[in-house]
Parts: structure tokens; C-alpha cells; sequence
């Protein structure tokens, strides 16, 4: 999915849960509440922070990996993004340090043109792939 930068970005956050939805309708596979809500959460964040500091488009794939949903947020800054160190006085800022906290893997990179960030989140709740609430 591309955006140009002017989209608000519910619009991300739309295409993460719409795509989620499609995982358990059409593939069957099951997406936990909590993988549904973090996902959407991850996918604002980062296309926020690409809108915020990159002049121009970004990219947003969603990807099926290993019972995880694999976010890449591509943008044209170069610059990696640092998450700062904590501090509960700082307003605002926190993005970067919840996205990294709550994923199963986080990778940066720059690539020739601007830098891509990947996430990964588990659809499943336990390491037996059950979904939160679903065993009785």
C-alpha cells in the first residue's frame, strides 16, 4: 500500500485491520484480539513517524510469516530513527520505544533510497498458537 504523505493515517491503521480480517475470513487462520489492537498500534506509529520526518511517499506491506504479521514501513529518510532512553517526564516521543517493546522482531535498515523498517508481530497469544480465549 502507498501513501503520499497527505492520507490521515487511520488510513493505515483501515488497511492493517481490513488485512487481519481477511487473514481469519478467507485463509482461516486466527488473530488474537491482542494481535489485532498491537498490529494496528505498530502500523500507526510507523507510518506517523515516516509522515512526520520523511519528505514525500511511504509504503506499507503486510506479510504472512511463521504465524507472525510481518509490517514493512518504507519512507525516503535515510536517517535511521533512535529510540531515546526512558523517561517518564518526556511528553510524547514514546513511539519507537512501544513498537520495539511490543514486537517479536524489529529490524532497521537503510536501503539506496530512504530506509525501511520492519516489525514482527504473533497472530497467536501462546506457543501453542491458540488465540487469547479461544481454549475452554
Amino acid at each position: 500500500m502507498a501513501f503520499a504523505g497527505d492520507e490521515p493515517v487511520t488510513e493505515a491503521r483501515h488497511a492493517a485491520r481490513d488485512f487481519l480480517t481477511d487473514v481469519q475470513a478467507v485463509h482461516g487462520i486466527p488473530v488474537s484480539d491482542r494481535a489485532m489492537g498491537m498490529v494496528q498500534l505498530v502500523v500507526s506509529e510507523l507510518v506517523t513517524n515516516a509522515h512526520k520526518y520523511a519528505p514525500g511517499p511511504c509504503l506499507l506491506d503486510l506479510e504472512l510469516n511463521d504465524g507472525a504479521v510481518e509490517i514493512s514501513v518504507w519512507d525516503t529518510e535515510p536517517t535511521l530513527p533512535v529510540a531515546q532512553a526512558a523517561d517518564p517526564g518526556r511528553v510524547g516521543q514514546h513511539g519507537l520505544e512501544i513498537v520495539i517493546g511490543v514486537c517479536r522482531s524489529f529490524e532497521m535498515r537503510r536501503e539506496p533510497v530512504g530506509k525501511r523498517i520492519k516489525a514482527a508481530i504473533a497472530l497467536a497469544d501462546d506457543p501453542g498458537g491458540d488465540p487469547a480465549g479461544s481454549r475452554m
